[in-house]
């Protein structure tokens, strides 16, 4: 083999870590996936004296023609496994060059180990979720500083995270049970970070951290989140056994139990747990936990109802729908899930119903007052004069859809001693400017309540004896009375159990949306940023399934499947960022019999499946929309086979694209391929 025939061969080679002047593949996936390669690698590799276990990843090299062979014995053992030696071959003159990293104090360490595999290794599950837990604690934003093990366990500790058998943990505990056969040390599950936990953050994305609720942390370990949120001037306190055991257990608002449940050895003292938060709520605790793979939880020792980790440390791992029903039972209420391994459980009735609602709302974009001819002088001079006042006061109407009440209206006073009531500024508006948009409001807001009424109606556990005033106004301006809104909210819930009612809702949202595929008489698929635009049915729809699993965030894609009773989300590897995203999991909710099931692509049963003219499903909004146009109007061109459905497999894609018509796909263009 020449060099030219060596580059050749790197291009066609369908895996490997790719990076500007070499590709990083391990050996058992270049002879699945590259024969002819592996074979030529195997001769060099042998005449350069190394025998089968003397390496385990190839570095190929883009830029020279030079192989060198890498030697991580514990590649399937260690999370970020450590160079012991490397041995350079140059393929021009034949010289052997080998360097030792066993006994260096700070030896090369190897990341993103599942583009070094094929999809179908067994531990290919566990390499991505290594790296997506790095990529959400921010290990991976200068990858500069991360290639040797001394700098990256001290970016680690940066960030406030510690590796447990390959699985980055930030949680805080409880005191130790008396009495445990096995002591576990449940103090060194605490540890530090440097950003607020993930249950936080979806408290401050829902609008809960913004200084109206307390919040109390129940196991707060170090202190972290406290200490963010001090900084923001909202009243935080917190409790721990082993970090604050003398901090006092206070009722909060808002009461975090954020990944303790999962350290507690105990049944009891889990569920014990659980109802001493609850107690201290006023209005929503937030419980999360750890959530994990079957195949994850068996490498460790089982002990009790879960295992222990290397560190002495206990982990219960649930699954979504385990922890939902936990929480069900020892609470006897319903948990609202908010994100994998997270969920909300209100004792404020009034604040769940404000904050389901506000789930089913439209966010109108912020509308100018469009003035009219102006007939009364000192009307004029007066919204000229005022003309903030009126602008928040005609954004606060669009938000509602109707007039807001005094209380609705936090300048109402000031307001009112220009006008003498809220009313005669909304008819004063109404008289001297163009009311179209506060018309499109009202009709939207009307929707948004059928279809938060019709949600409560499908979710019949969901009972309430109280209702805020804010629905009573809502209610009473676009229904008229409480008996005509449930009526029409029953209609429309009930309107999915006819598929043709779901078809032509379909039909119409394919015509209305921004974007979206329509398959005709099987699905509608359109991104999860165009939800809200859906028509009443579909929303319906959709919040049925949110119901069965969790809000849709983290999803790129979802697909309503018209006469099945299903509704699938999809979540993509590089959707914002490359012409042909990867599908990376399929969760398939059936509403009929309120069944999950979970498809992970890539990961042994499922072949990796690209998604193909992804224009077609975004907009202007995106930021890649213009090139992703030009990208599919110029694959549309080449009239390639077998692009209907799914598409050609990346290989094959590649393949055709080489052999048929000499090009290479680079970032979101083609290029020829020199000869």
């Amino acid at each position: 083999m020449n060099h030219e025939q060596w580059q050749d061969a790197l291009k066609l080679l369908p895996i490997g870590k790719v990076l500007p002047k070499a590709i990083y593949v391990h050996r058992s996936a270049l002879l699945d996936a590259a024969p002819e390669l592996s074979k030529y690698v195997e001769g060099k590799a042998s005449a350069a004296g190394l025998n089968g276990d003397d390496w385990t990843i190839a570095r190929l090299h883009r830029d020279v023609f030079k192989l060198t062979l890498l030697n991580y014995p514990h590649f399937y053992d260690e999370a970020y496994p450590s160079l012991h030696f490397s041995t350079s071959i140059d393929l021009v003159t034949g010289q052997v060059k080998g360097t030792r990293f066993a006994k260096s104090p700070n030896p090369p360490i190897l990341h993103r180990k599942e583009n070094m595999v094929l999809a179908s290794d067994p531990d290919y599950e566990d390499f991505c979720e290594i790296t997506r837990e790095g990529e959400e604690a921010g290990l991976y934003e200068n990858p500069r500083i991360i290639g040797f093990k001394q700098s990256w366990e001290a970016l680690i500790q940066e960030k406030g995270y510690e590796l447990v058998d390959g699985r980055l943990f930030r949680q805080a505990v409880f005191e130790q049970a008396e009495g445990d056969k096995h002591e576990v040390d449940r103090h060194r599950t605490a540890l530090s970070r440097d950003a607020m936990s993930v249950p936080m953050k979806t408290l401050a994305k829902n609008g809960y951290l913004e200084g109206q609720f307390s919040v109390f942390d129940y196991g707060c370990g170090h202190g972290d989140d406290l200490a963010e949120l001090q900084a923001h001037g909202i009243h935080a306190a917190g409790w721990d056994p082993a970090w604050r055991p003398d901090g006092e257990k206070t009722e909060g608002d808002l009461v975090n139990l954020g990944y303790v449940i999962n350290v507690i050895e105990g049944l009891p003292e889990r569920v014990e747990a659980v109802q001493g938060a609850w107690s201290l709520t006023r209005v929503v605790l937030v419980v999360s936990a750890m959530i994990a793979s079957e195949r994850h939880v068996a490498k460790f020792k089982p002990f009790k109802d879960g295992v222990l980790t290397s560190r002495n440390t206990f982990q219960k791992y649930f699954s979504q729908a385990e922890l939902q029903i936990f929480l069900e039972q020892v609470l006897d209420e319903e948990p609202i899930p908010v994100a994998p391994g997270v969920f909300y459980i209100f004792k404020d009735k009034d604040e769940e119903q404000l904050y389901l609602a506000s789930k089913q709302r439209r966010r109108t974009r912020w509308k100018q007052l469009v003035q009219k001819s102006v007939r009364i002088p000192k009307k004029q001079q007066l919204l000229a004069d005022h003309r903030e006042l009126f602008e928040l006061f005609w954004q606060r109407t669009l938000e509602l859809g109707r007039m807001p009440a005094a209380e609705e209206f936090e300048k109402a006073e000031e307001l009112q001693k220009l006008t003498g009531s809220p009313k005669k500024a909304f008819n004063l508006i109404r008289e001297e400017f163009d009311t179209t948009p506060l018309e499109q409001a009202e009709g939207e807001r009307r929707e948004d309540l059928l279809v938060y009424f019709a949600l409560q109606q499908f979710n019949k556990k969901r009972v309430y004896k109280h209702m805020p005033e804010q629905l009573k106004r809502d209610i009473k301006a676009f229904f008229g009375d409480y008996k005509t809104a449930m009526s029409e909210s029953r209609e429309l819930l009930f309107s999915l159990a006819q598929p043709e009612r779901i078809y032509i809702a379909c039909e119409q949202a394919h015509k209305e949306l921004p974007a979206s595929i329509f398959n005709e008489g099987h699905s509608l698929v359109l991104h999860t940023r165009f939800l809200n635009d859906l028509p009443p049915a579909l929303r319906v729809y959709v919040g049925c399934a949110s119901q069965l699993f969790s809000e849709p965030d983290g999803v790129e894609l979802v697909k309503i499947h018209i006469r099945s009773g299903k509704f699938t989300m999809m979540v993509y590897d590089g959707f914002e960022t490359q012409p042909i995203p990867m599908l990376r999991e399929r969760i398939k909710i059936n509403l009929r019999n309120r069944h999950v099931d979970f498809f992970d692509y890539g990961y042994g049963d499922y072949e990796p499946q690209p998604l193909y003219w992804k224009s077609r499903l975004i907009d202007e909004s995106f930021a890649d929309y213009s090139k992703q146009k030009s990208f599919d109007k110029r694959l549309e061109s080449l009239e390639l086979p077998e692009m209907d459905g799914y598409g050609l497999n990346p290989e094959d894609f590649t393949l055709v694209l080489r052999n048929g018509f000499g090009l290479e796909v680079k970032g979101y263009k083609f290029y020829k391929i020199l000869a």
